[in-house]
């Protein structure tokens, strides 16, 4: 059996997952008009429609994310969502609350959003049991737990390969709402992880001061595709609902290239969806909006995967400074352009910035010469070059169709057959009139039916019958390819048949049988569904609760200590930090408490504090 591999991508809005399917993408995931995990993202039926419509052509799917957690109140209105995206042919949808599962849902696939915690073999068993066709995995599993999820499970297993890290275990943060009363579980991150904090010793000392210390490099693992495909991953995802289109083109047309080399190399897999693309520019992630790549934690706990010292871009290392003048500079990266952004660290580890104004003989001409110094690493987070190709025509993404045309005496006819064996046929009455030059009436009919350049498929075979063909005017020749081809478009729209997925209730119980704010219930019906699978809720959702402090409010797999080189647990560590650790914002302070042998570090919210 031949496995389907599938490049799921971000549609901030219905351009952009255009744009995602025509770089490639198999399927995209948008927000509803509410209750997604990206409130700003949100997009009208109107929109939906439209990529559905464009994603279809290619039998790619969409995908519908409505994965926060709902009020009572607000379950009604999220179902009549629910049933017209339905309606109108979305392929999947991605939940995070339980109690839209005690209401009467259309028979749609359901997908566990990673935002439902999906970090272990028995929620994924309870997952499938209950009904779900497919679970995104929580972010921080390593191959060898993917694969042993895969060994005790047959449902579909969906993970992040690109794009921004949560610090905290997805669905588990709490951060944001404690602080700024808005709810990552709500869709309305404040993002936390990305400001800055003190570290203090237990004696009070101040460890670092001004640091990102919860920010976390962005994710890359497009050199990791056969190995994410052993281990048991048929669906890879690109995070980015906020991203711009030109994030989108860039990051799918690279994992594009990277999962068509699989299956080149691999007869057990194939693709996901419908036709070939084209790039016009040559794929490259690192040229794109990153804050540093990291594998996390795919092969274990290995490499520094904070980026301590800025939450932002620093895009694409490319050479060092060689030389220092008064209004110029040398570096040994020779393919700098006027108009090129690049940023580096200065003496004090703070990120730095700077226009390209001019490049003449190798002397870089910036719009400011403050901080640099020989020896500066220099980083391009704004390519020019690469962008004016992205913001072109950059993908052409064509079905592959075989042609035949036949010419008789008193009619013509143009049968099609496509990639996937769809059919289409036309035929006119026109009258057989001897070609003068019936080599040359030949290729004119060649060149009218191979135009096909502004639609949706590219010729690979043509039969003409018979060879010695009579005359024929162009425009009954391109009216007759684009009637026929119109006709196929129908037939593949028409061909195209959604899964249906009726859920049926059940009891299997749930593994874990207490159950606090962690399990975000926020919702009556929620509540009633643990109930159901024989879990006690004892306390609801964070967002309900008015005394915050002591409570935990992130845990997660990064841990502080290992990043600055103060790991608990290798003896060879390079400094010692004296428990109990804090950190503090502008306002509050948070106590972090590390358990070793889970790997783990959880923070806890101490309150405000005063500034002396």
């Amino acid at each position: 059996m031949t496995i389907p591999l599938e490049l799921v991508a971000p549609a901030g809005n219905a351009d952009i997952g255009i744009a995602a399917i025509d770089h490639g993408a198999d399927t995209v995931y948008i927000g509803a008009p509410k209750f997604s995990a990206r409130a700003e993202a949100g997009n009208s039926f109107k929109e939906i429609e439209r990529l559905i419509t464009h994603a279809h052509q290619y039998y790619a799917k969409v995908y519908l994310a409505l994965n926060t957690i709902l009020t009572n109140e607000e379950l009604p209105e999220a179902l009549e969502i629910i049933k017209k995206a339905y309606d109108m042919g979305i392929d999947a949808l991605i939940i995070q609350d339980v109690g839209l599962l005690e209401m009467n849902l259309p028979p749609v696939p359901l997908i566990a959003s990673t935002q439902m915690h999906n970090d272990t073999i028995e929620k994924v068993q309870f997952l499938e049991a209950a009904g779900f066709k497919r679970v995104i995995l929580a972010r921080e599993l390593s191959l060898e737990e993917i694969a042993a999820i895969r060994k005790n499970t047959k449902i579909e297993l969906e993970c992040f390969v690109h794009g921004a890290l949560c610090v905290c275990y997805s669905g588990q943060c709490y951060m944001s709402q404690a602080t700024r009363g808005r709810s990552s579980n709500r869709g309305i991150c404040a993002q936390p992880c990305r400001h800055a904090y003190d570290l203090i010793d237990g004696d009070g000392n101040i460890i670092k001061r001004n640091k990102y210390l919860l920010s976390l490099k962005d994710l890359n693992n497009s050199k990791s595709i056969p190995e994410l495909a052993a281990a048991g991953i048929t669906s890879f995802k690109i995070e980015g609902r906020y991203k711009e289109v030109d994030y989108v083109k860039n990051v799918v047309a690279s994992y594009r290239t990277a999962i068509d080399e699989l299956i080149e190399t691999n007869h057990n897999y194939k693709k996901a969806s419908s036709g070939k693309c084209e790039f016009m520019f040559s794929p490259d992630a690192a040229k794109t909006f990153n804050r540093g790549y990291t594998e996390y934690f795919l092969y274990g706990r290995k490499e520094k995967i904070a980026s301590i010292d800025t939450q932002k871009s620093i895009g694409q290392p490319i050479g060092t400074v060689t030389d220092v003048r008064d209004n110029y500079f040398r570096t040994d990266c020779n393919d700098l352009h006027n108009g090129d952004g690049l940023c580096f660290f200065n003496k004090h580890c703070i990120l730095s910035g700077l226009r390209v104004n001019n490049v003449i003989n190798g002397k870089v001409y910036p719009n400011k010469m403050k901080e640099i110094f020989v020896g500066t690493l220099l980083y391009r987070n704004f390519d020019i070059e690469f962008d004016k190709l992205l913001n072109k025509l950059s993908s052409e993404r064509q079905i592959e169709i075989k042609m035949e045309f036949v010419q008789k005496d008193n009619s013509i006819s143009l049968s099609v057959v496509d990639e996937d064996g769809n059919k289409a046929e036309k035929s006119l009455d026109v009258p057989f009139e001897p070609a003068k030059d019936t080599k040359k009436s030949l290729e004119q009919i060649k060149k009218q039916l191979l135009r096909t350049g502004k639609t949706i498929y590219e010729v690979t075979e043509l039969k003409i019958t018979p060879p010695e063909s009579g005359f024929l005017v162009i425009s009954v020749l391109n009216n007759l390819r684009r009637e026929c081809l119109d006709e196929l478009t129908k037939t593949r729209l028409g061909n195209h048949t959604l899964e249906n997925s009726v859920f049926v209730p059940n009891n299997i119980p749930y593994p874990i049988k207490i159950l606090d704010y962690h399990a975000n219930v926020l919702n009556d019906k929620a509540k009633q569904f643990y109930e159901r699978h024989a879990a006690e809720v004892t306390e609801p959702a964070f967002e309900t609760i008015t005394d915050i402090q002591g409570k935990v409010v992130m845990t997660t797999k990064y841990c502080i200590r290992h990043q600055l080189g103060a790991c608990l647990k290798d003896n060879n560590s390079e400094i010692q930090l004296n428990a109990p650790l804090r950190i503090r914002d502008e306002r509050n302070i948070y106590l972090i408490e590390f358990d070793c042998q889970k790997c783990q570090m959880s923070i806890i919210f101490e309150g405000e504090y005063s500034k002396e």
